[in-house]
C-alpha cells in the first residue's frame, strides 16, 4: 500500500521546499549538547503553526536509529481499535517512507490486539505530521505505524508490554515515538493546570496514575492511549528517566486564551 498524504496543505505545507524550510526553522542551528540516546519520546500532533516548535525541540535532541515505531491516535476514521500497517510506504511532500515490514510483523505476532487495517490510517493526521520531521532528521529510516482508538486500560498495558518486548528483542535500536496533544478547548489557565497534573504522571513514568488523573480531573488528552502504552513499554525496557523538553498552548500562537489546546514535548530514557 502507498498511503498518500491526508493533511498536506492544511497541517503543514504541501510544497516540498517550503515544508523543509518550515521544519528546519524548528531545529537549533548549532548542536549545544550530545544527542540523547532515548528509548521513547512524546510529541504533539497539531498543525505545525501551533505545535511544530514543540515537536522540533524534542526531536532535534535525539540520536535517531534507522527503525522507528510511531504510536498515534485514531481520531475519526473507522477501523480497528489498535490498527497497524505491515507493508508498503507512506508519502509526504518530502518523499516516501517505507514501512518496516519485519518490525510490524513482529509487533503483530507479539500482541493479538493489533489488527492490520489500512482504513484506520487513511485520514489520520497524528502519525502523518511526524514524518517530515523524521525524514529530515533520520534520512533512510523505516517505521511501523500504530493508531490506537479508545481501548481499556488493561489492553493498553498489554499493547505497551508487547511493544517493549519487541524493541528489547531487536538486534538494532528502535525508537518509540508516541504522539498526543493535552487538554482541549478550555481557557489557558485551566488547561495549564490540568496539563501540569498529566505531565507530573508522565515524568513519574506512571501509566495507571496518568489514566486515573485524566479521568478524575477530566483532562481531554487525545493521545492518552498511546501515552499509556508508551509508558508501559518504557518500563519493560528498563527506562527510568523522563524530561519535559518544552510545553506550550495554542494561545502562545493564536492569542486566544479562552479555548486552547496544550502541547508537551518529552524524552524518556
Amino acid at each position: 500500500m502507498l498511503r498518500l498524504p491526508a493533511v498536506s496543505g492544511r497541517f503543514y505545507p504541501s510544497d516540498p521546499a517550503e515544508l523543509e524550510q518550515v521544519v528546519r526553522r524548528f531545529f537549533k542551528t548549532e548542536l549545544v549538547a550530545p544527542l540523547v540516546q532515548a528509548k521513547a519520546c512524546l510529541v504533539p500532533h497539531a498543525g505545525y503553526i501551533y505545535s511544530g516548535h514543540v515537536t522540533g525541540a524534542v526531536l532535534d535532541k535525539i540520536q535517531f536509529p534507522k527503525k522507528v515505531i510511531v504510536l498515534g491516535v485514531r481520531h475519526r476514521p473507522p477501523g480497528a481499535a489498535a490498527a497497524i500497517v505491515c507493508d508498503g510506504a507512506w508519502r509526504t511532500p518530502l518523499g516516501e517512507v517505507p514501512i518496516d515490514t519485519l518490525l510490524a510483523a513482529d509487533l503483530m505476532k507479539a500482541c493479538s490486539i493489533f489488527q492490520e487495517d489500512e482504513l484506520a490510517h487513511s485520514a489520520e493526521h497524528s502519525l502523518e505530521v511526524q514524518l517530515p520531521f523524521l525524514q529530515l532528521l533520520a534520512p533512510g529510516f523505516s517505521f511501523a505505524p500504530i493508531a490506537l482508538g479508545t481501548i481499556h486500560f488493561d489492553s493498553l498495558v498489554h499493547i505497551g508490554e508487547a511493544i517493549g518486548r519487541v524493541i528489547h528483542s531487536m538486534s538494532e535500536k528502535v525508537l518509540l515515538v508516541a504522539t498526543s496533544d493535552l487538554n482541549h478547548y478550555e481557557d489557558d489557565s485551566t488547561t495549564r493546570a490540568k496539563d501540569r497534573m498529566a505531565i507530573e504522571k508522565l515524568l513519574a513514568l506512571d501509566p495507571r496514575g496518568l489514566y486515573e488523573v485524566c479521568l478524575k480531573a477530566d483532562i481531554s488528552m487525545c493521545g492518552l492511549g498511546p501515552a499509556i502504552a508508551m509508558l508501559t513499554a518504557i518500563k519493560v525496557l528498563g527506562g527510568r528517566k523522563a524530561e519535559l523538553v518544552k510545553y506550550a498552548t495554542s494561545a502562545d500562537v493564536s492569542g486566544d486564551y479562552e479555548a486552547v489546546v496544550g502541547y508537551a514535548g518529552m524524552i524518556f530514557g
